[in-house]
């Protein structure tokens, strides 16, 4: 297959390119590390494969509105006032 035919089929199936899939599912992973609250935000970066922590700020708040800190405070104050 073409590598023109692919990026239109993957765009067909997914509704986004595979570069905006990925940088998606980056995001998704670095929420999960950012409510774990163990990593430093350029230690979450680098382990979802993001080259800077830069990165991952401009993209986080690009699709999630929030910096990834403000995301992170968020979430663990929303788990300490959930009861259990």
């Amino acid at each position: 297959m073409s590598l023109r035919t692919f990026l239109r089929r993957f765009r067909d199936a997914t509704g986004v390119t595979p570069g905006g899939w990925l940088i998606e599912e980056r995001v998704e992973a670095a929420k999960v590390l950012l409510c774990r609250g163990r990593l430093g935000i350029e230690e979450v970066a680098v382990a979802v494969g993001f080259a800077s922590a830069h990165a991952l700020r401009h993209h986080f708040r690009t699709r999630t509105g929030l910096s990834p800190v403000a995301y992170r405070q968020q979430f663990l104050s929303t788990e300490k006032a959930s009861p259990e």
